[in-house]
């Protein structure tokens, strides 16, 4: 009889171990959450008036729909690529602030596109995933979108290119493949033309 309960009780516990588990708030809890969201985790709650448990409603939404997101690699013509770009929009910007910042827009989208996040005009999910693997870049980003669409001043534009730059070199960093995973694909699959470094695009959308 003694021994029954032992195992009684033993079975309960593992049940209601395996109940908190498959409940908790995914990206652990309040503490997990702020951690792994960073300046987003103040931003939300600011978005929802202060409600802190609609923020982390939200939050633990975007871990779920893209917390299993794996980035792809860049192989190292696109690393090049992405690079010279980049620094092309940063020269241009001396001359055609609004012009540059478009453009650098533009390239993120695609960049982020390549690394496996939301790509065409689903700028607000392509954030939310971003936000779950980079947190503390998103909001460079946030800047520069407001921006490129005219709603900033010269300076404001200048921040949001430098701190933009942030998430750019978090993309662009990782250790470029030399698996050829377009190789069966023509760059007009992706929606963009030919990327060759140094040859400036054509405008497009995907950053809406």
């Amino acid at each position: 009889m003694f021994i029954s309960v032992i195992i009684a009780v033993v079975v309960i516990a593992a049940a209601a171990l395996l109940f908190i588990k498959r409940t908790r708030t995914p990206g652990g809890g309040k503490r997990g959450l702020q951690s792994r969201f960073g300046p987003e985790y103040q931003r939300a709650i600011t978005d929802h008036d202060g409600d802190v448990k609609a923020a982390e409603r939200e939050l633990s939404e975007r871990v779920k729909r893209h917390g299993s997101l794996q980035e792809q690699p860049l192989s190292p013509e696109e690393h090049e690529y992405y690079v010279v770009q980049w620094e092309h929009v940063q020269e241009q910007f001396v001359e055609s602030p609004q012009k540059a910042v478009a453009e650098a827009d533009m390239l993120l989208a695609r960049l982020a596109s390549d690394r496996g996040y939301p790509a065409g005009e689903q700028f607000e999910e392509r954030i939310a995933a971003l936000s779950v693997h980079h947190a503390h870049y998103v909001q460079g980003y946030r800047s520069m979108h407001t921006a490129a669409r005219g709603r900033s001043g010269t300076e404001k534009m200048r921040e949001a290119m430098v701190e933009a730059r942030g998430l750019f070199e978090a993309l662009v960093t990782a250790p470029p493949t030399h698996n050829d995973r377009h190789h069966t694909q023509s760059p007009e699959d992706h929606g963009h033309p030919s990327r060759t470094p140094g040859r400036r695009h054509a405008k497009g959308s995907g950053t809406s």
